[in-house]
């Protein structure tokens, strides 16, 4: 025999917002969801959350403030691999004017192996992430790879030789190499990819005999990471296009 349904004590936070701040139930959830709420001094964003009689505090900074979806370049560290539609939640905690709200729905729009690190998009907009899954080959690609010892012109022309291993299918992708600097101690390189698949940039390398120390996207289209540091972040500027 089934257990008779019991409602959950308590009312939402977002009622009890629009009480205490006599606004409406859409202007509370904004609120909340913007971080702008304390539950017996925690940030809470979730509208839903069930309150009794715990401590509830408002921020009078969020009142009137409209939150816009944003675009969020970020550097991922190696050793995580990104998949595309990734939620940003857990990896960057809400700071200044990123907001739980974007923090919640920001997903991943630039996939990425776990042994590259560099510029990483999480976008909010649909128009954002349509432009860059719809556009995914034809935007050009940036980076930085460093090389232990002077890499011999051979092994760099083997590797371009070997470029249709990028590809996700039969056209061959656009590869653009050049020496940054060469040294007995490391070699860097710079390479422009299009029409490309990032997941097989690790293997396409460990092939021609390179072990990179480092593989960093510096660029995605004419978007630059920029002097952001590891585990880092910026919002994309207003006037920046992919």
């Amino acid at each position: 025999m089934s257990e008779p349904y019991q409602k959950s004590e308590g009312e939402r936070l977002a009622k009890r917002v629009a009480a205490l701040q006599a606004c409406s139930r859409a202007e509370a959830e904004r609120l909340i969801e913007g971080g702008w709420v304390r539950v017996d001094g925690r940030v809470a964003d979730d509208p839903a959350q069930r309150v009794l009689d715990e401590m509830i505090e408002i921020d009078a900074r969020g009142l009137g403030e409209t939150l816009l979806p944003a675009t969020l370049l970020w550097h991922k560290p190696v050793g995580l691999a990104l998949a595309e539609g990734q939620p940003l939640a857990g990896l960057v905690e809400p700071e200044g004017l990123l907001r739980p709200w974007h923090v919640k729905h920001l997903r991943c729009a630039s996939p990425m192996p776990a042994a590259c690190s560099g510029l990483a998009v999480f976008a909010q907009s649909p128009g954002v992430q349509r432009k860059l899954h719809e556009d995914a080959l034809l935007l050009e690609h940036e980076w930085m790879l460093d090389l232990a010892g002077a890499v011999a012109a051979s092994r760099l022309e083997a590797l371009e030789q070997a470029v249709d291993q990028l590809a996700p299918g039969p056209r061959t992708p656009y590869l653009k190499l050049s020496v940054s600097s060469r040294s007995d101690e490391r070699t860097r390189l710079r390479l422009a990819l299009k029409g490309y698949a990032p997941e097989r940039l690790p293997s396409w390398l460990a092939q021609a005999g390179l072990k990179p120390q480092a593989l960093q996207r510096l660029r995605l289209g004419r978007v630059a990471l920029g002097p952001v540091e590891a585990s880092g972040w910026r919002l994309l500027g207003m006037h920046e296009r992919f």
